[in-house]
């Protein structure tokens, strides 16, 4: 029985993460490198981004490829988490971005620029689009 468990819980670490569908909208606010992530889910506490050495969106690693994500709240362990984000324009290709998780959204909520490398410069065309999201390992984005 309690090797069934150890198993289980083995299994479940060692499978990949599966990729989910999600919408994908932008806010020009993550665009200005200035902005100050005290106005962010992301600010301060343990887990905030201000207490980690990150005063400004600015300052992070990859800027502006940062936004919001779902489930995310204030000083959550998911602050600086990096979102591998994929979207298949119309001529077929799939292009793809990684974004470091700032703060919270009800959709992935993006800088004008990464949603603009994600759908091949027609973000604000769009407005919104469904692409397909995972969680890589924070590193990928330089965290």
């Amino acid at each position: 029985m309690k090797f069934a468990a150890a198993f289980a819980t083995l299994a479940a670490i060692a499978l990949p993460a599966v990729a989910s569908t999600v919408q994908v909208t932008y806010n020009t606010i993550y665009d200005n490198p200035s902005t100050s992530l005290g106005i962010t889910a992301c600010s301060n506490g343990v887990n905030g981004l201000q207490t980690r050495g990150y005063p400004t969106l600015g300052t992070l690693p990859h800027f502006p490829y940062v936004g919001g994500v779902p489930g995310l709240t204030w000083n959550s362990t998911q602050c600086g988490s990096c979102w591998q984000l994929t979207y298949q324009v119309a001529s077929g290709k799939k292009n793809t971005i990684n974004i470091i998780a700032v703060d919270a959204a009800g959709s992935f909520n993006l800088s004008l620029e990464a949603m603009n490398a994600l759908t091949g410069g027609i973000a604000y065309q769009k407005g919104t689009v469904t692409a397909s999201a995972v969680q890589v390992a924070a590193s990928v984005c330089g965290m």
